[in-house]
């Protein structure tokens, strides 16, 4: 009987998910992290050897600049974070601009918006708009 009832014990909780130091999505939980959870902070090997370098940084303080120059409500779009570091390879930097802003919301700093609606940046599909967090 005793087997019986420690079995039907409820499973200690879960952690808190993570947001990945690199891309800015979340990380869930994963049984065979449970030794070593606190010490995980990339989601991937590719952001592990990609981790967070100075022009990354510069991405995050063009959203900064740009949200900045306009008024505290207004949006800004992630291709005009691009342009504005770069006239002619722009396009090579949406997902990098994309991970930056996953970082700031991460920070509390913005939002990620699609409709008007804040939206997960982790699971995010399509375009997005960046705005100061409310």
């Amino acid at each position: 009987m005793d087997e019986v009832a420690h079995s039907r014990r409820p499973k200690a909780s879960t952690p808190v998910d993570k947001t990945c130091a690199s891309c800015g999505r979340r990380i869930e939980w994963r049984k065979k992290w449970e030794k070593n959870w606190d010490e995980i902070r990339y989601c991937s090997d590719a952001c592990r050897r990609h981790k967070v370098s100075t022009p990354d940084r510069d991405l995050e303080n063009k959203i900064r600049e740009l949200l900045d120059a306009r008024s505290r409500d207004s949006t800004i779009c992630p291709s005009d974070v691009a342009r504005a570091m770069s006239e002619r390879g722009w396009r090579e930097l949406m997902e990098p601009v994309r991970r930056a802003a996953r970082r700031l919301v991460d920070a509390g700093e913005v939002e990620i918006t699609q409709k008007g609606s804040v939206v997960d940046p982790s699971t995010a599909k399509g375009p997005i708009r960046i705005r100061w967090s409310r």
